[in-house]
């Protein structure tokens, strides 16, 4: 019988090499699964955020940012963060995604190209007030569309919008037009406050004469 001959060299560095590749492909394989569902996750926090503003915003306007300098961004951001209104890129597709959870199908033609979004949880106009000052001011700046009570609307129905009175405003008028029934009101308050002195200093002094 002959003795154990040993493999060759090249023998045994092919065999490396293919269990080097196995590994390797099995480790691309693990590795490229791991961004793939952070990235899901990613999205679907993102869709859900989205989401929850359509439930939650008593209004959302869309627009085209495109060609926005970093200047003038920073200006509409700050105008807007003034106005207590949130605003933020948002992406299409995902847009998309939590338009359809909220039965906002209608949104669909309009989510093309660049994409921003403002709303507001307690005014209906701040969003439209301030993105069409903005709209006038830079005209790179375009509306898209919006949403007001879950009601959805052209540019021309933003326009219209933004000439309606803010939350602010209306608060105003109506305090303005209640002035004069507040002020009777605060007298009238006064005047039992000052009985009640009165009545409160009239029980002291009895008290101090009995006790003398």
């Amino acid at each position: 019988m002959e003795p154990y001959a040993p493999l060759p060299i090249w023998c045994f560095a092919l065999a490396c090499l293919q269990y080097a590749d196995i590994q390797g492909l099995n480790l691309c394989k693990e590795v490229d699964g791991l961004p793939k569902e952070h990235t899901l996750k990613q999205k679907r926090e993102v869709i859900d955020s989205i989401s929850s503003t359509m439930k939650s915003a008593k209004a959302m306007i869309f627009a085209d940012y495109r060609g926005l300098t970093v200047e003038q961004d920073t200006e509409l951001r700050r105008a807007l963060r003034k106005a207590g209104v949130e605003y933020k890129v948002v992406k299409n597709t995902l847009t998309r995604f939590a338009a359809k959870e909220n039965g906002l199908e209608e949104l669909f033609p309009y989510l093309e190209g660049p994409t921003s979004m403002a709303s507001s949880d307690t005014d209906p106009v701040a969003p439209a007030k301030v993105l069409c000052e903005y709209a006038k001011k830079f005209e790179n700046f375009q509306l898209k569309v919006g949403v007001v009570e879950g009601r959805v609307m052209d540019a021309d129905g933003i326009k219209a919008l933004a000439e309606l009175p803010s939350r602010e405003e209306l608060i105003a008028r109506v305090l303005g037009g209640f002035n004069a029934p507040i002020a009777g009101l605060v007298n009238v308050l006064n005047a039992n406050i000052r009985g009640l002195v009165i009545a409160l200093n009239a029980i002291a002094e009895q008290k101090q004469e009995a006790s003398a």
